[in-house]
């Protein structure tokens, strides 16, 4: 593009929008089925590990309960992947905001990492609810008494409206902040180290360095938000009154099931994190080529 004296194409509030869909639903198609069994291994002590809750998993719902609670994910993803990407360009402008005097245009890490962390504050808003809606779903198999409790994700939405309001709905929202604030940090970081690392320097766009880029953010943000979302899936499936907060949660694991307790489902999040954020992030290009192709 640049060879040929054209000007690279813009961003708008539109393509952001709907291209960070397109990273939102290819990330959820891909790394769904890892996700349930993270959360399943979180909230249940009735698994060996993540083969023996594979197993269990499979041969007792079939394949497609690896996919069960996709509906609020893949209706959330598209705010919510768009929030994010916006609040990471917000958080961006920010930053050439407050350095009014710097020598260059060229953001350091430690400055995308603020911008990053910056952006899961406007996230949380929409990531919260779908959490508490997608936990409750993934985990009313494995729950003590008869029967599903909810026949999807509407009635879910439903019946913890019922229940407990909006606060309901919101449960869970400091641990789900105390994941994704450092959590988003280390996400945009990871791509965009690996990203300027690998891509050519004369090149529009790499497909290799996106999806290698977009795959090691995402254990980037793995390797560190366990913790944050072994407490956040344990608040939001448990029943009201269970845990007096974020840190009540968190003691009560580790007095109980000890330190190791708060990092599982990390196979399950790093298998899952690789290829699903490879696919977010490619599904993002894709779609932003098409849209620039368009207008």
């Amino acid at each position: 593009m640049a060879s040929d004296g054209k000007e690279p194409p813009k961003m708008d509030q539109v393509k952001s929008f709907l291209s960070g869909g397109a990273a939102g639903v290819a990330s959820v198609l891909v790394g769904h089925p890892f996700d349930t069994l993270k959360v399943r291994l979180q909230t249940s002590n009735q698994y060996k590990g993540l083969a023996d809750c594979f197993r269990q998993t499979v041969a007792k719902e079939g394949f497609f309960g690896l996919y069960k609670g996709i509906t609020s994910p893949l209706i959330g993803v598209t705010p919510m992947f768009a929030v994010s990407f916006w609040g990471y360009d917000v958080g961006q402008q920010l930053v050439y905001a407050s350095t009014p005097n710097r020598k260059s245009k060229d953001l350091t890490m430690t400055e995308y990492a603020l911008a990053g962390g910056f952006s899961a504050v406007p996230q949380t808003i929409i990531t919260t609810p779908m959490e508490r809606i997608k936990v409750m779903l993934q985990t009313q198999d494995t729950a003590g008494g008869s029967g599903k409790k909810y026949k999807g994700m509407f009635d879910a939405g439903l019946g913890v409206y019922r229940e407990g309001g909006i606060a309901g709905l919101y449960r869970g929202t400091v641990a789900t902040l105390a994941r994704d604030i450092p959590g988003s940090a280390a996400y945009f970081v990871g791509y965009e180290f690996f990203y300027r690392l690998l891509k050519p320097k004369d090149a529009p766009i790499s497909i290799g360095a996106v999806l290698f880029s977009g795959g090691m953010a995402g254990v980037t943000m793995w390797s560190i938000a366990i913790p944050p979302d072994v407490i956040k899936s344990r608040i939001q499936a448990s029943p009201a009154g269970t845990y007096k907060g974020f840190m009540d949660c968190a003691t009560k694991i580790v007095v109980k099931e000890g330190p190791g307790a708060l990092f599982k489902g990390l196979g399950p999040a790093l298998l899952r994190a690789f290829p699903a954020n490879a696919a977010g992030f490619l599904g993002r290009e894709a779609a932003l080529v098409a849209m620039h192709s368009m207008w």
